[in-house]
């Protein structure tokens, strides 16, 4: 199993973009953890693509991560699965899926973590850090003290799985939010929307160094 990276990339289909060009750039940048989220696609759309990313990201020896769906993560090959909230359990993910596979939890509470940790997730998804549009029936937002508070409860539960933080996060937030004792971030739009996705990449993975 793969190492979970502190910089993960969530595609979005755009106008002018889709997933598989996001990636590209995304990787010639540096960046080595690819989340594919297609909603409301076609699962055949999102095969065809996934396996265009998986190529593109074994190439780099980046991980690519399958949102929502654990049977097209393991058609592809993928490194692993996120789930959301709604989503399949992660225990029956891993029926599916097998020990080999990274799965990852979205998760806006200390009791959601608590429940991740006993479902066997290997990383946390913790948001939204602020309001964004990229994501439908959004939890409550967890600002810089959402944050704090969490990484605090986790400690004293002695709970040590790797959490990303993500939603509506901009560059100046990213070396606040890593003061907070969270491992790394995830971001969408700062990428996907930015004039230039390589450009962004390398500054977020500098700031995150």
């Amino acid at each position: 199993m793969k190492k979970i990276e502190n910089f993960h990339l969530i595609t979005q289909e755009i106008a002018d973009q889709t997933s598989i060009q996001l990636t590209k750039k995304f990787l010639s940048a540096g960046g080595k953890w690819v989340q594919l989220r297609m909603k409301n696609t076609p699962e055949e759309t999102i095969l065809e693509t996934a396996l265009e990313i998986k190529k593109l990201c074994e190439k780099c020896n980046a991980s690519l991560i399958i949102n929502d769906n654990p049977e097209i993560a393991k058609k592809v090959n993928a490194d692993g699965v996120h789930l959301g909230k709604n989503d399949i359990s992660p225990s029956e993910a891993r029926k599916i899926l097998g020990g080999n596979f990274i799965i990852g939890g979205t998760a806006n509470t200390i009791s959601d973590i608590k429940y991740l940790v006993d479902e066997g997730v290997d990383y946390i998804g913790l948001g939204p850090f602020r309001f964004t549009t990229t994501k439908k029936n959004l939890s409550p937002v967890l600002g810089i003290e959402g944050y704090t508070n969490i990484i605090s409860e986790m400690k004293k539960n002695n709970i040590t799985l790797p959490v990303v933080a993500i939603g509506g996060i901009e560059m100046e937030d990213i070396s606040v939010l890593m003061k907070t004792g969270i491992n790394g971030i995830a971001v969408s739009s700062l990428i996907a929307k930015n004039e230039s996705p390589e450009n962004i990449t390398e500054k977020i993975i500098n700031e995150l160094k």
